[in-house]
């Protein structure tokens, strides 16, 4: 494309009334760009002014002599983070206007930021250090100002970069560049009262006010009540601030010209718009008589809505050439985790896959099909899977995905279709810059991922009939309590995988490493291998007895063995025998705790082991399954009680067993509670950056969730961690470990909460005001702020009368800093400059699909009481699943538990092929237009990515539409098919 791409207009290649906007999106689809809402067509109107080519207006009427009219595509709108940029494409377009910038002097900087600026241009272009080819290169290419002075500290940087793919160098070039002061900054030259020559810039965070090259004042847009001019005059009006005594209402500011005040107006608005609002702004009626002032709006998507199209559309991918650069992109190399795009279903690959080229490897959304399924999809990887030595399959949505670990949050990000699947090829075929093209558009393979959020792929190797299932079904007995039983059965398969996870696994690995004290191998020895052995016998006869239930071992034998009710008596009376060990749940989490404080070596087993396929779900989540089934048994005894008659002969057998389960679990209940908030707030350790002793005596885990944040940067998406003490709020780190960052703290004594959505005009917005700050946070929707309101004014309200427990949460290190994200002005300095280099150095794996990921992608909020139900909703099955465009249905090993589903081939796997996430969900029935003439079907939809599922029974339909609800966005519960579909 050049430095920056000049192209002359062409009249006749558009019609001569074609508006701005369609000249602006061939430019777009020419460059095969969806985030082009960056960027802009500068020229110079009859005055020799530079102005915008506006969208909205006839290209006739802004160009006078086409042929003599250069149109520049250039950087209009610069973000504060360039991890908001999705694409690698678009960076690289960056990477180029800050390269422009640098040579023109625009972009000013001190010699030792030119310097490492200069250092990523050139990695880029040249590739790894070799002193001669550097040395002449620079002699032959000026990159800025004066540049001879700098050749040795160029190359000093320079050398620092071996290893780096041109894509990681745009990310370094971005990364530093966005902390320079001049960056992104157009200088409009005016005075001030006193006649004093200053200049004026626009940028996200509002009307900046130079003497030369230094900022000396910055009108943030919170501050902001109005914009305009007069004739030479710019004015801003401020809102009241109460702080100051000396409040002065109206700024005045003279420009050269009124043209000059009305095109820094323009950009004025438009930049506030694009960074602040979150939908495009509507067009005023035009009025009957006649019109006052400036009829111009903003045209066009805003960053939200940018950021929200490219997470949500699936494209096709589409490479580029960087004509700058001699080096092939080697996408081996990792880039920083810019999006952890949302909860995933990630899908697991063999070893032997990983002969893909290089050039094939994406980061993408999870998926659900095997590597032995989809041949067309083994050969992608994940840089991340390489490091770690092994690669983990995720699809999703026609995107297939190589990740490092299940836990590693997979992220919609480039979406290239498998070949010969045509049902991938709908919404992700040509989308350029939010239009539908004829080539589409996809994502880097260097680049970020996005939010996990898009459906499993069906390919066509693993689609098959159900004609055998379904007469093997229709043989099957139609009492319910069979199916309770079988639910039983399922459940419990699932209960002692998760048991061998503890004593095989993770015992193993305890086993042979030295530093693991006796009393942790003791206490895990002691209490599961017994619990285990015994349920392994439970399971036995609950398989025979269903073996003769359904007729398949002795077809004479009837209604005797059609029964559950004494199996369930005889071993939960062996249960109670075994109560002793399900008291030491919580002995052993604060043992495993203990050791890891102990021992760092410990602590990075325990994580490793994290990361490995067994362990779908958090570790100390695998500890407690044994007080969880608990609560299971009870669900499955009630059932059955209710279904029963007091005559039937199973009655007074499930009775009997229900009264001793409910006994054991009322005994149990208020160390389950404890235990389980300790259990989280321990995961919840995990998923942050600098806190000290979140786990102490005495906190309480309430809410976790996504709010935007009102700041001097806007609106900023913020992760908010409310506890019964303080609320804290983070950000996702632009590190390898994907963990959240803590910014700062509130404490609950003494705060007050308010709705202000009128006051700031945002929707869904609440003010929080603390003892020495106040917040101003914004939900995704009502439902979601009413939660947040009502669970952060109950806690303030008991903190109130609480005492013992500080609320000083964050480290040391972390305090002087807290407010950092909130400051307009961010100090230019070597540190900071050169902390990215290294920050991808020196990161141990972590896992990326938590359930605060999860929220993060999804924008939603989970609390304690949605874990606690979580834990009592857990269901297995077999289930037949099918995609909106694919023709037969699946069979598969279904596990619901922890928010998520998670896929096998059969029960008998020791490990997930794939899972998805359900929080942001909704389960509905298909309608009739939708073509599933099946019994017992129902829907999975979020957003454009839909799932069938078909179960066996009416009960075990109305049972996973159950559970699923209790962990989506939707809370009614569908009784049956019939009321379903009266709905």
């Amino acid at each position: 494309m050049g430095m920056l791409s000049e192209e002359r207009s062409n009249g006749s290649s558009m019609k001569q009334r074609a508006s701005g906007k369609v000249l602006f999106d061939m430019v777009c689809t020419h460059l095969n760009l969806v985030e082009g809402d960056y960027f802009g067509l500068e020229l110079q109107d009859h005055r020799k002014m530079a102005v915008w080519l506006d969208h909205l207006k006839p290209i006739a009427k802004q160009i006078r002599r086409p042929k003599q009219c250069v149109l520049r595509f250039v950087v209009k709108f610069f973000p504060p983070d360039h991890a908001q940029l999705l694409e690698e494409l678009t960076r690289y377009l960056f990477a180029l206007q800050i390269k422009y910038d640098l040579a023109c002097g625009r972009l000013t900087c001190n010699d030792s930021s030119a310097a490492l600026l200069v250092s990523h241009i050139i990695q880029s272009e040249i590739g790894d250090f070799e002193e001669t080819q550097c040395r002449q290169h620079l002699l032959n290419n000026s990159y800025i100002p004066d540049q001879m002075a700098l050749i040795d500290k160029i190359m000093e940087f320079h050398h620092k970069h071996v290893g780096h793919t041109p894509a990681v160098s745009d990310f370094q070039l971005l990364e530093v560049a966005r902390r320079l002061e001049m960056y992104g900054v157009r200088l409009h030259p005016a005075k001030d009262r006193e006649g004093s020559k200053l200049s004026l810039s626009v940028a996200h965070t509002g009307v900046l006010v130079f003497q030369g090259h230094t900022k000396i004042n910055a009108f943030n847009w919170s501050k902001v009540r109005k914009l305009s001019f007069k004739r030479k005059r710019f004015l801003i009006k401020l809102r009241p601030d109460l702080n100051q005594s000396a409040y002065q209402d109206t700024l005045e500011f003279m420009m050269a010209s009124r043209d000059c005040c009305k095109v820094f107006w323009k950009i004025c608005v438009e930049y506030h718009a694009f960074f602040r609002l979150f939908e495009e702004p509507k067009p005023k009626p035009k009025p009957v008589l006649f019109s006052r002032g400036s009829s111009f709006r903003f045209s066009g998507r805003t960053q939200k809505q940018v950021i929200d199209f490219v997470k949500d559309t699936e494209f096709k991918k589409i490479p580029f050439e960087r004509k700058h650069s001699k080096v092939q992109c080697n996408s081996n190399s990792p880039l920083p985790s810019l999006r952890s795009q949302v909860p995933k279903e990630s899908a697991k690959c063999a070893a032997r896959e990983r002969s893909s080229s290089p050039a094939k490897h994406h980061w993408k959304e999870p998926a659900l099909v095997s590597a032995e399924d989809s041949p067309a999809l083994r050969n992608r990887a994940s840089p991340s899977s390489q490091r770690n030595g092994r690669e983990d399959r995720h699809e999703e949505g026609g995107r297939a995905t190589l990740s490092s670990s299940r836990h590693q949050a997979a992220e919609p990000l480039n979406t290239e279709p498998v070949s010969g699947s045509p049902r991938l090829l709908g919404a992700a075929q040509g989308m350029v810059n939010g239009q539908r093209h004829a080539n589409g558009v996809g994502h880097s393979p260097d680049g970020p991922q996005p939010s996990p959020l898009t459906s499993p792929l069906l390919n066509d190797a693993a689609t098959r009939t159900d004609d055998e299932d379904e007469a093997r079904r229709k043989r099957f007995p139609t009492d319910k309590a069979y199916f309770v039983a079988k639910e039983l059965l399922t459940t419990e398969r699932t209960y002692l995988k998760d048991l061998e996870v503890i004593t095989v696994s993770f015992q193993s690995m305890l086993e042979k490493e030295e530093a693991t004290p006796d009393s942790l191998k003791n206490v895990i020895l002691s209490n599961f291998e017994p619990l285990y052995k015994f349920h392994t016998g439970f399971l036995r006869e609950v398989e025979q007895r269903l073996a003769l239930w359904e007729g398949r071992s002795n077809a004479h034998i009837k209604g005797d063995y059609q029964c559950i009710g004494d199996v369930m008596l005889k071993n939960i009376q062996g249960i109670k025998q075994m109560a002793a060990h399900l008291q030491k749940q919580s002995e052993m989490l604060l043992e495993l705790e203990k050791a890891c404080r102990a021992s760092r070596k410990l602590e990075g087993l325990c994580r490793d082991f994290e990361l490995q396929k067994v362990c779908y779900v958090p570790l100390t989540v695998f500890l407690l399954r044994p007080l969880h089934r608990l609560l299971h048994y009870k669900q499955i005894l009630e059932r059955l009680c209710k279904h029963y008659p007091p005559a039937h002969a199973d009655f007074r057998d499930c009775r009997a067993a229900l009264a001793d389960v409910s006994e054991m679990v009322t005994q149990l209940h208020s160390s389950m509670v404890k235990t389980e908030n300790y259990q989280k707030l321990l995961e919840l350790k995990k998923d942050l950056i600098g806190t000290d002793n979140l786990a102490a005596a005495g906190r309480e885990f309430i809410r976790l969730g996504c709010l935007s944040k009102l700041s001097g940067k806007g609106l900023q998406q913020r992760m908010f961690f409310l506890f019964n003490d303080v609320l804290l709020y983070t950000s996702r780190g632009m590190t390898a470990t994907n963990q959240f960052k803590v910014h700062g703290q509130l404490p609950l004594r003494g705060m007050t909460i308010r709705g202000s959505e009128d006051e700031w005009g945002v929707p869904h917005a609440f003010t929080l005001v603390a003892q020495r700050q106040s917040v101003v946070v914004a939900a995704s929707s009502l439902s979601e702020m009413e939660k947040w309101m009502e669970d952060i004014k109950t806690a303030a309200e008991q903190a109130e009368t609480s005492n013992g427990l500080t609320s000083e949460l964050m480290a040391s290190s972390m305090n002087d800093h807290k407010f950092l994200e909130d400051s307009a002005l961010e100090p230019e300095s070597e540190d900071d400059l050169s902390a990215s280099r290294s920050s991808l150095e020196r990161q141990a794996p972590h896992r990326g699909n938590t359930m605060v990921h999860v929220c993060w992608h999804r924008n939603t909020s989970v609390s304690m009481v949605d874990y606690s139900m979580a834990v009592e909703n857990q269901l297995s099955g077999n289930l037949l699943r099918k995609f909106k465009n694919s023709n037969g249905w699946q069979k598969l090993w279904v596990v619901f538990t922890n928010f998520s589903l998670f896929f096998y081939k059969t029960h008998q796997d020791d490990y997930p092929l794939a899972s998805l996430p359900l929080l942001g969900y909704s389960v509905t029935i298909p309608t009739e237009s939708e073509n599933i003439h099946k019994d017992y079907v129902f829907k999975l939809h979020f957003k454009s990515h839909v799932y069938y599922f078909r179960s066996e029974s009416e009960y075990s339909f109305e049972r996973w539409i159950e559970v699923i609800q209790s962990a989506t966005s939707g809370r009614g519960a569908v009784s049956s098919r019939e009321e379903a579909q009266a709905h």
